[in-house]
C-alpha cells in the first residue's frame, strides 16, 4: 500500500508507525520516515510516540489498524484528514477518531482492505507488488545456504500462537517426502524457546537429515532465505507473507482464520485449509467474514497426504 501510494505520488512524504520488530523487515525502505511505536512499554509508548510526533501536523492520517491499542495512539498524530475504515471494521472505537471512511468492501482480503486506504487518496494503481530493500551481506548470507537453482523446501512451522502450529510429525512426514523427491529441507524461524522446540521435535520425528536454521537468522537474512526457497510451507503467520513478497509459492496451513481473508495472497490456491469445516460445525447461520474458529486441536484436522498432494503440485 505504501509503495503504490509512493508510485502515484512520488514526491509525498510519509511517516509509517510500526512495531519494532516490523522495523528490522522494513527499515531500509526509502521515502519513508519511521516512527517506533513500541508495546512492551506500557503505557510510556503513547507519551513516546506523542514526543516523537511534537510539532507535526499531517495532512492525511491513514488508520490501518482497528486495535484499541491503535486507537489510543492515534490522539497524538496531529492529522486534518484522518481516514480510517468503513463503519462494520472500524472496530476498538477507530471510528471515533477518524472523519472519513474507506469504501466497504464485501469479502476482502487484509491486503484489499489496506489498498482501499490508497484508493481513498486518489491512487488507481492497485496492482499489489512488493520490493523489500535486502542488504548486499543478508543476500550472500542467503545464497551460501541456498544457492541460486538449488531445490529446497523452506518450513516456517510457529505461529504466534501454538494452537495455529501443526503436529511437529506431520511437519516431519512431508519434510520426508520431500527428501524423497530430491529436495533439502531447511525448518526455519525466529528465536522463541517454543519454535526452537517446535523445530527440534520436527528434526526428532524425521526420517532423514533436516537443516535447523531456527533462531539463527535476522528477520532480512530470513526474507532473503525465503527468497531463494523452492516452496515454503507455514502456517498462518508472518514468513507465510514474507515468501510471498519474494515471489515464493507458499502453502499455508489454515484452521482458525479464514484463509480468504488472511492467506499468502499470490498463493490462495495452494492453502490447505480445514477452517470452512469447522467454522460451520461451531457457528449457526451467516457467518462474518473475518469470524476466527477456537479450538486447541484444529491443526490436527489437516492431514499429512492434503499438503503432500498439493506440495506434488508446487514441486512439479
Amino acid at each position: 500500500m505504501v509503495q503504490a501510494i509512493q508510485r502515484r505520488y512520488p514526491d509525498l512524504k510519509i511517516t509509517w508507525v510500526l512495531g519494532k520488530i516490523e522495523y528490522q523487515l522494513l527499515k531500509h525502505l526509502p521515502g519513508v520516515e519511521f516512527v517506533i511505536f513500541d508495546k512492551s512499554q506500557g503505557w510510556r509508548s503513547y507519551f513516546n510516540l506523542r514526543r516523537a510526533l511534537k510539532g507535526q501536523k499531517f495532512d492525511a492520517l491513514l488508520h490501518m489498524q482497528v486495535a484499541l491499542r491503535a486507537t489510543v495512539a492515534s490522539l497524538a498524530i496531529s492529522a486534518k484528514l484522518r481516514i480510517g475504515f468503513d463503519r462494520f471494521r472500524a472496530k476498538e472505537g477507530q471510528w471515533l477518531v477518524t472523519n472519513r471512511r474507506i469504501e466497504a468492501q464485501a469479502q476482502p482480503h487484509v491486503l484489499d482492505g489496506f489498498m482501499g486506504f490508497a484508493k481513498a487518496i486518489g491512487v488507481t494503481d492497485l496492482t499489489p507488488s512488493w520490493n523489500i530493500p535486502i542488504l548486499a551481506a543478508d543476500t550472500e548470507f542467503a545464497q551460501t545456504l541456498i544457492p541460486t537453482g538449488s531445490r529446497v523446501l523452506v518450513i516456517c512451522p510457529a505461529a504466534s500462537k501454538a494452537e495455529r502450529n501443526w503436529l511437529p510429525e506431520r511437519y516431519a512426514a512431508v519434510a520426508d517426502h520431500a527428501v524423497e523427491q530430491g529436495y533439502r529441507v531447511m525448518i526455519c524461524g525466529g528465536p522463541a524457546p517454543l519454535e526452537r522446540e517446535l523445530a527440534d521435535k520436527i528434526q526428532a520425528a524425521a526420517q532423514s537429515e533436516l537443516e535447523n536454521q531456527v533462531g539463527n537468522t535476522s528477520l532480512l537474512q530470513l526474507l532473503a532465505i525465503l527468497k531463494q526457497a523452492s516452496v515454503v510451507i507455514a502456517p498462518d503467520t508472518g514468513p507465510a507473507h514474507m515468501a510471498v513478497t519474494q515471489g515464493t509459492p507458499v502453502i499455508g496451513l489454515y484452521a482458525h482464520s479464514n484463509p480468504g481473508r488472511t492467506g499468502p495472497y499470490t498463493s490462495l490456491s495452494s492453502v490447505v485449509s480445514v477452517y470452512e469445516q469447522v467454522i460451520t460445525e461451531q457457528k449457526q447461520g451467516p457467518i462474518p467474514w473475518g469470524t476466527r474458529a477456537k479450538g486447541p486441536d484444529l491443526m490436527a484436522s489437516i492431514s499429512v497426504a492434503r499438503v503432500i498432494e498439493q506440495l506434488d503440485m508446487l514441486l512439479d
